[in-house]
C-alpha cells in the first residue's frame, strides 16, 4: 500500500521508512516536511492509501479541519504521528494514531486498521446520500446544468440548489470535479458517460 508522509521531523520520517521497508507491507511514495500547494498536486498524483502526518502542522483544529484539508486532494485513510502529547478531541479527526514508541508490528496493524475504516467510511457516505442526491450527483458530474436537472426531475431550480448544498456538505465536495471523481469512484456514473 501507498503510503504518503507529512513530517517536519527528518528523523521521525526517516524511522518511519525504514519500518516499512522492513514490513514490505507498505511503500513511502512521497514525503513532506509541511503543507504546500506542490504537496497537494503529489496527493493527487500518488493515489496514496495513506497519509500519515504531523497534527502540529494544522495547529489546533477544529474537528473537520484536517479531514477537510486532506478530502480535496485524497481518500487516502489520514494518520496522526504526533510530535506532542494528542488531545482526545483532536484524535477522533484521525482514522488512528500512531507514536514513536510503537513496535513495528503495532505501527503496521494500526494502519491496516486505518486503510480498512477509511474505505467502510467512504462507502457509508455514499450510503448518507439520498436517491434523489444521488441522481441530482450525477446530473452534476455530467455537466446538467441546475435548469436542466430541475426540467428532468420536474422540480424547481431551488430545490436543485438545495440538494446540491446537501450533497457538498455530505461530501465535503464543492467542485463539480471533484464530485465527478467522488460519482466515479463510487461506481454512481459510469465514466464513459463523463464529457
Amino acid at each position: 500500500m501507498k503510503v504518503f508522509l507529512v513530517i517536519p521531523s527528518k528523523i521521525m520520517a526517516e524511522g518511519l521508512v525504514s519500518v516499512f521497508n522492513d514490513s514490505g507491507e507498505f511503500h513511502v511514495e512521497g514525503c513532506m516536511s509541511e503543507l504546500s500547494h506542490p504537496g497537494e498536486l503529489m496527493f493527487r498524483n500518488i493515489g496514496a492509501d495513506v497519509i500519515i502526518v504531523d497534527p502540529i502542522l494544522f495547529g489546533h483544529p477544529s474537528r473537520g479541519d484536517v479531514r477537510q484539508y486532506f478530502s480535496r486532494f485524497s481518500d487516502a485513510a489520514i494518520v496522526a504521528l504526533p510530535s506532542y502529547s494528542l488531545e482526545e478531541e483532536a484524535k477522533e479527526q484521525y482514522d488512528a494514531v500512531i507514536s514513536i514508541y510503537d513496535s513495528p508490528a503495532a505501527i503496521i496493524k494500526k494502519l491496516r486498521k486505518a486503510v480498512k475504516s477509511s474505505s467502510s467510511s467512504t462507502q457509508q457516505d455514499v450510503k448518507d446520500l439520498t436517491s434523489r442526491e444521488k441522481e441530482i450527483l450525477v446530473c452534476v458530474a455530467k455537466g446538467m446544468l441546475n435548469k436542466e436537472i430541475a426540467d428532468k426531475f420536474c422540480i424547481s431550480i431551488h430545490t436543485v440548489i438545495t440538494h446540491r448544498k446537501n450533497i457538498s456538505a455530505k461530501t465535503g465536495i464543492k467542485s463539480i470535479a471533484g464530485l465527478t471523481v467522488y460519482a466515479l469512484l463510487n461506481n454512481l456514473l459510469d465514466p464513459e458517460s463523463v464529457e
